[in-house]
């Protein structure tokens, strides 16, 4: 009885440990990239479904994934609803969320920057501002000073202010004294003093003579600790009017970043403070923004009212200025002074045009227009807008382009001709053809316009025979050639196991026989059947087919994702398919990182043998040939138990391989297993006629599994139909069995 229990146990165990291998290889799996030069091919595994990390949490029986529905452990969070008595309530996950990056401020381009990218605007735009009122738009969060700011010796003392005195000598002492509400401060042996009103510099000289009346031979030191705080008004047209504590260092300006600064009814040009009920001071905010004079920035006082009355006259100037906006009137009459405020002219401004638009009895709107000499005396009126104009972009050029050093525009003069438009050019190039240049005109008639194909002999042109060293005219293209078929050369690369590998030049029409020859030929240790030949070329093709696939899979994907959202009929189902959009979401991005190979399948053989055939093919700039040591193993990978490398045996088929590997997983798609080969085609194996096939490469009858060579990759896809929504593509097998061929990787759905 003892004996079958345990040995059921002991199987039962075996199970687990079975399946905890297998989940484990499978997790290390998820990206899987052979490489070496032992291998000719480079195989990535694509998952389809993301993987979320789960809670931990008691096991659960695997279930099903429902048609529409993926598996439970890929919903993202989602708010709980509130749980029913009786019922249990299941973890929801949340997927990782992206980090919120802040894209930076786009800067805008200056007028002179848009003028010599060619970008200027043909009409001014009005969209212009109230001068100054952006300088209170983000203004600091307080403008009291800190403590350690010192005072002016021109600072008020007032009740609240903190005094420290330092004595030393022949008396040491040191006292930190307060200013109370009745304006004394209180000192051993010197008594009350009253110092509210005295400045800084009278409150030193008064506790120097008060502490001389009582010692002698001593040295002071006397600074301000804490100061008090004052309250303020700010009142009128402010954008925050109000009663603030403000410091008592604080001056009219701060106080105003305080309110928010004027109100755009309100003024800029007389901000006035007053005190004891007159007004003591009147500041024009222009003086400081234009030309940084703060000399009516007094420092407050408590209670001072700060006004803001409305404000006045408005004139707006726009276009090409420096400081294009709108302006409050203060004793500016004429334009030129209104273009003097706004900073003057811009390098681009033209003077033969200003227009002024005006407002006559607030009735009705009219325009008139003049030239810069005659409107800079004009008045101005409250109401009225100012364009200045761009002056016009009307290049006067020639071109030049071909066999020379620098070809480009040049400026057109009168009586220019081919000679010097070629000096100007640097000359020609040594390889130019100066037997005939092409010059093509464009004539405007009343027809249209004519365009002329004209032959230039360069030679003469240069040597100042004036039947071929013709006058140029307005926008002509001179086009220089080159001598026939010119072309420096080309370069193409080889490697690995050859006598003298390298980086080679070719000339045009040499073959891939001659630069083996080259190269030396090959060594003893050379692995033709794995050789591995790219071109550039045919790399860029392979990339345009992979992204017109994706392109192709992501217009039918989001198609489907549209239509099921729409048809979602409770929360759970839209849930489920917000869940598929972001996995369908993740696999595009994903196939959109494959990068094609560029490799052409060309069956090597010695140079001498490989000439006159197809596979001798013509080189081309950039191509790239590896030439591989033999390998000695057969990879296995996809869907199978464990996915690794074994050693080549000719007597193994790809039944034995995938014995070797566990043997197929439960979603292994058996039908359509395909064979990497070690030269870069992909073949599926075939059964053949009482197991005996063809072999059309190697030219000979094969046995069963005998067409493996070493370095084959033997790939075992998965059943993508499990993953439901990918049931609906249509060519869905045929579109992943293209990209991964194409660019040598394995998709898998986990």
């Amino acid at each position: 009885m003892i004996k079958p229990r345990l040995t059921s146990y002991i199987l039962h165990l075996m199970s687990h440990v079975t399946a905890l291998l297998f989940i484990f290889i499978m997790s290390l799996s998820n990206l899987l990239i052979f490489t070496g030069s032992t291998f000719a091919q480079q195989v990535q595994t694509i998952p389809i479904a993301p993987q979320y990390q789960l809670p931990q949490s008691p096991p659960q029986p695997i279930q099903p994934a429902i048609e529409g529905q993926p598996l439970p452990q890929q919903l993202p969070a989602q708010p709980t609803p509130p749980q029913q008595p009786g019922t249990e309530v299941s973890p929801q996950i949340m997927p990782p969320q992206p980090p919120t990056v802040t894209p930076p401020p786009v800067e805008k381009p200056s007028e002179f920057e848009q003028f010599i990218s060619g970008k200027a605007p043909f009409t001014i735009s009005t969209d212009i501002k109230q001068f100054g009122y952006d300088l209170f738009k983000k203004p600091p969060s307080t403008f009291a000073p800190v403590e350690k700011v010192p005072v002016g010796p021109d600072y008020v003392i007032g009740p609240g202010d903190e005094i420290k005195v330092t004595v030393w000598g022949r008396i040491e002492g040191q006292w930190s004294v307060v200013v109370d509400r009745d304006g004394n401060i209180s000192l051993p042996k010197i008594g009350v003093l009253g110092v509210t009103g005295l400045t800084f510099k009278e409150l030193k000289e008064l506790l120097q003579k008060e502490f001389s009346k009582y010692f002698t031979g001593f040295e002071m030191n006397v600074s301000m600790g804490s100061l008090r705080t004052i309250r303020v008004y700010v009142v009128g047209n402010a954008e925050n009017p109000g009663a603030y504590t403000v410091s008592s260092l604080s001056t009219l300006v701060s106080a105003l970043f305080e309110a928010g600064g004027p109100s755009k009814t309100g003024t800029m040009r007389d901000i006035q403070v007053k005190r004891n009920g007159k007004t003591i001071v009147h500041f024009d905010m222009y003086d400081f923004l234009l030309k940084g004079d703060k000399s009516k920035d007094i420092r407050l006082m408590p209670e001072d009212v700060i006004f803001i009355p409305t404000v006045g006259p408005l004139v707006g100037i726009a276009g090409s200025v420096k400081r294009p906006a709108i302006y409050e009137l203060k004793g500016e009459e004429t334009v030129f002074q209104l273009i003097e405020m706004a900073g003057g002219l811009s390098d681009i401004a033209f003077k033969g045009r200003v227009q002024i638009e005006r407002i006559v009895d607030n009735s009705r709107q009219i325009v008139f227009e003049s030239d810069l000499a005659q409107a800079k005396d004009m008045k101005i009126q409250s109401g009225d807008l100012i364009k200045i104009f761009q002056v016009v972009q009307d290049k006067r050029v020639v071109r030049v382009s071909g066999a020379v050093q620098r070809g480009g525009e040049y400026g057109f003069t009168p009586e220019m001709t081919v000679k010097d438009l070629i000096l100007m050019a640097g000359g020609l190039k040594y390889y130019a053809y100066d037997k005939e240049a092409e010059l093509t005109r464009v004539t405007p008639t009343p027809e249209g316009p004519k365009t002329e194909k004209i032959k230039v002999n360069l030679e003469k042109a240069l040597e100042g025979d004036p039947t071929s060293n013709i006058y140029l005219k307005e926008n002509d293209y001179l086009f220089v050639r080159a001598v026939p078929e010119w072309q420096l050369y080309r370069s193409v690369t080889i490697s690995g196991e050859v006598k003298f590998p390298g980086t080679y030049t070719i000339k045009k029409g040499e073959r891939l026989s001659s630069l083996i020859e080259r190269a030396g030929g090959y060594t003893d240790k050379a692995y033709l059947r794995g050789a591995v030949f790219t071109r550039e070329r045919v790399r860029e093709l392979q990339q345009k087919q992979i992204d017109e696939l994706v392109d192709r899979l992501e217009r039918e994907l989001l198609s489907i994702s549209a239509a099921t959202v729409a048809t979602a009929m409770t929360p759970e189902e839209a849930r489920i398919f917000q869940t598929e959009a972001e996995q369908k979401r993740q696999f595009l991005n994903k196939l959109r990182q494959v990068k094609a190979l560029g490799r052409i399948v060309v069956r090597f053989d010695e140079p001498e043998k490989l000439k006159d055939t197809p596979y001798d093919i013509e080189l081309e700039e950039g191509d790239s040939l590896y030439i591989p040591t033999k390998s000695s193993s057969i990879q296995v990978i996809g869907s199978v138990y464990n996915q690794t490398a074994f050693i080549y045996s000719p007597e193994k088929d790809l039944s034995d391989y995938i014995d070797l590997a566990g043997g197929y997983t439960e979603n292994a798609d058996k039908d359509n297993v395909f064979i990497l080969k070690v030269d870069g085609s992909a073949v599926k194996p075939g059964k053949g006629l009482f197991g005996i096939r063809w072999n059309r490469e190697l030219k000979r009858w094969e046995l069963g599994g005998s067409e493996l060579e070493p370095g084959d990759t033997i790939v075992v896809p998965e059943k993508l139909t499990r993953i439901a929504w990918l049931r609906n593509i249509k060519d869905i097998t045929q579109i992943l069995y293209q990209i991964a061929v194409t660019a040598g990787v394995l998709i898998v759905a986990f």
